[in-house]
């Protein structure tokens, strides 16, 4: 062992070791903190934070997949706004138009349907042909030769217009005032007679009639609707006039109430003349007496059969919903409420009277209710 030489010496070693441990003490700290006060920290913590809250993030996109389908949901159907062609104020034409329109309008939130009051027959066919009108109410005569372009200086032939149902038997009057003398059809040269509106079914009916019979150049013809007509035939301004309606039709009735009346004959003078060879879509009925005052005995005449047609480009489901909705009960006992000649309308006369093709949305219609449709009519 060192001997030291003075107590001062050894003071000074003693100190030196003292600072020794000191050191020593303090370099030992530094090396614990890293080996064990980290290690919970990076383990535990970072994990729990990436593991769990992306998790969220993946379900709130889920949410943002199921809205557009309630957006699909929520807009209603588009609404469709369709004209129907009915006729001339007075006519049973125009009758027909407003209450098949309001019947199948009732029945679909989404179909707004106007009746649209015309001058009949022939331009419902042209206004129906060109789109103008979806719907229209035109004689069956008036479509085939239409189809075919046989109207009266007219060579169009229109193709778009196609046949729903028959609706009932338009059938002619030729009534004459008592004054006028007229006893049969080989008494009306020379005599002022009108025809209905110009361009209507029946003024087209009467010059087929009066043409085919040799008097078209002999009559003093006029275009009047027929309430007009009736006016006129009791201010003594007319002999008498000709309508092409469903029996018993109104304007007959109001001619009787401003002057007496006759129905003439004109099925057998018709017979004589050959028309029903020429116009083969007319067929005979009586105009039964008692319908009108002064009328007692039934007078023979013929019949063209109103049809409701439809333009080509009306939805199929649309013309099917609506016949479903007219021939049901309800639309049966609402259409025979608004006119007598309704009483012919019915699901079992099927197609009859309609020699034209078919709207799709009416064949599939009538096929389901068991009814034979022939090739050419679809």
């Amino acid at each position: 062992m060192r001997s030291f030489r003075s107590p001062r010496e050894l003071m000074v070693v003693v100190l030196m070791m003292v600072m020794a441990l000191v050191l020593a003490a303090c370099g030992a700290a530094p090396a614990a903190t890293p080996t064990e006060a980290p290690a919970p920290a990076a383990t535990d913590a970072p994990v729990a934070a990436a593991t769990e809250a992306p998790a969220a993030a993946t379900e709130a996109p889920a949410a943002a997949t199921e809205a557009p389908a309630a957006a699909t949901e929520a807009p209603a159907a588009e609404q469709l706004r369709l004209s129907f062609g009915g006729g001339p104020v007075g006519g049973v034409f125009q009758v027909y138009a407003d209450t098949l329109a309001i019947i199948v309008a009732d029945a679909d939130p989404n179909l707004e349907i106007t009746a649209e009051g015309t001058g009949g027959s022939a331009e419902n066919l042209r206004s129906t042909n060109s789109g103008d009108f979806q719907f229209g109410i035109v004689y069956a005569g008036d479509v085939a030769l239409g189809a075919a372009g046989e109207l009266p200086q007219d060579p169009t032939q229109y193709t778009n217009v196609l046949a729903v149902a028959p609706l009932y038997g338009g059938v002619i009057h030729l009534v004459v005032s008592e004054a006028s003398g007229i006893q049969s059809v080989a008494d009306l040269p020379g005599k002022r007679i009108a025809l209905g509106n110009a361009g209507s079914g029946a003024a087209l009916s009467a010059e087929r009639y009066f043409t085919q019979m040799g008097l078209i150049d002999q009559i003093q013809v006029e275009y009047l609707g027929y309430s007009q007509a009736a006016s006129a035939m009791g201010d003594g301004q007319l002999d008498g006039f000709w309508i092409l309606a469903g029996f018993p039709n109104a304007s007959v009735t109001e001619a009787t109430t401003v002057t007496d009346i006759r129905l003439i004959d004109v099925y057998n003078p018709g017979v004589e003349g050959g028309f029903f060879e020429a116009y083969p879509f007319y067929s005979a009925r009586n105009l039964l007496g008692g319908a009108y005052s002064g009328v007692d005995e039934d007078v023979p005449s013929f019949q063209d059969t109103a049809l409701w047609v439809a333009n080509v480009d009306v939805p199929e489901d649309v013309v099917y919903n609506a016949l479903k909705t007219v021939f049901g009960d309800e639309g049966m006992s609402r259409l025979r409420a608004a006119h007598p000649s309704a009483s012919e309308v019915a699901l079992e006369n099927g197609i009859t009277g309609i020699g034209s093709r078919l709207h799709p949305g009416a064949v599939r219609f009538w096929e389901e209710q068991g009814v034979t449709i022939p090739d050419e009519l679809k």
